[in-house]
């Protein structure tokens, strides 16, 4: 896939992430060892990726035509940019428990680390994977092979693409959920708080945006998901929808007031997704082949704790963090012939 395109993606996604919100479920340890190498890596990579700590509120809100407003339990104040209709407001998160980067210097600021240390970026498009003997060997890339002996699958909702490159083998089910964001530069500057709404908007539906005002003066506000989008062959092919767009752009209007300022980019992107919400982390029944993919809105925030997991389990045999839950056979049934068909020579 267009490596300039992923990076679009990038740009586009959720910049959340919090120490402790995943403790309950099984992306806990993941989660606390991606928030900790968050805090380290601006340092070790030298390169300023917009990360900072912030306070979390979760606010209910709704449009001032909304009838019936109610006021409910303002446990925190929303920020003073906040001038929107306030029903309830509480703090969710602190600078000790949640933090934010943006999405396309985190990844610019990976690309550089990595190529100190002697990688090598191809620019190119991903058209199929080279196995023999049940062994990978080679990826396809603008038609010419590049030799390789272990190989990881990390293309976001494109990583479905394996099941068209490898038919014969079992590859659990990756989906794209579509989600929509503005950016806008407001006219003052905001105090650095994210909220996440419950907005009721004037024809009664309830809505939940999140706002991020970020360090280079912008403000991001993303959501209006879309479930059922097509997810397009190409990620230059990805659009907002104009509509969903226009529908942040009145909420903004709506809680930031006067301040709200130009809007500067309209986008979406698409969110990778699984049936149990689970990442897909570890080995593919092909030696040699691994993925890493299906983190949803998670997967700024759990990247690096991944990455470094992957290379554990390719280096060492074996991560650090239990990867079990996120095992991509979890989803084979034991004895079914895809599970148990092996892998020939790439015809």
């Amino acid at each position: 896939l267009h490596l300039q395109s992923m990076l679009k993606q990038w740009y586009q996604r959720r910049v959340r992430g919090a120490l402790d919100w995943c403790d309950s479920s099984d992306l806990g340890p993941l989660a606390r060892r991606s928030f900790q190498l968050h805090s380290q890596l601006p340092g070790e990579l030298g390169f300023d990726y917009g990360y900072r700590r912030l306070d979390t509120l979760e606010v209910s809100s709704c449009d001032k035509g909304v009838k019936y407003r109610r006021q409910q339990k303002i446990e925190t104040a929303p920020p003073s940019w906040f001038t929107g209709a306030c029903l309830s407001s509480s703090t969710i998160g602190s600078t000790e428990t949640t933090a934010q980067v943006h999405p396309a210097l985190f990844t610019q600021a990976l690309i550089e680390g990595a190529r100190k240390m002697g990688a090598e970026l191809i620019n190119g498009t991903v058209e199929g994977i080279s196995y023999e003997g049940g062994k990978v060997n080679g990826v396809l890339v603008d038609g010419k092979i590049i030799p390789c002996s272990k190989l990881v699958i990390a293309l976001g909702p494109w990583s479905a693409k394996l099941s068209e490159w490898l038919p014969d083998l079992a590859i659990p089910e990756i989906t794209g959920v579509k989600a929509h964001s503005i950016v806008s530069r407001p006219t003052q500057p905001f105090i650095p708080h994210a909220l996440f709404l419950t907005y009721t908007t004037e024809d009664g539906k309830t809505e939940t945006p999140e706002v991020y005002p970020r360090n280079d003066g912008t403000v991001y506000m993303c959501g209006l998901s879309e479930k059922y989008a097509k997810l397009p062959s190409d990620p230059n092919e990805v659009v907002p929808s104009e509509n969903k767009c226009e529908q942040l752009h009145k909420m903004a209007k709506e809680l930031y007031g006067d301040t709200c300022g130009e809007i500067e980019r309209t986008q979406a992107c698409f969110l990778p997704c699984t049936k149990d919400s689970l990442p897909l982390i570890g080995k593919l029944p092909l030696e040699g082949l691994y993925i890493a993919t299906g983190h949803s809105c998670w997967g700024i925030l759990n990247s690096p704790g991944t990455g470094e997991a992957m290379a554990e389990l390719i280096l060492e045999g074996k991560s650090k963090i239990d990867l079990s839950p996120f095992d991509p056979a979890r989803f084979q049934k034991s004895g079914s012939k895809s599970s148990r068909k092996k892998m020939g020579d790439m015809s």
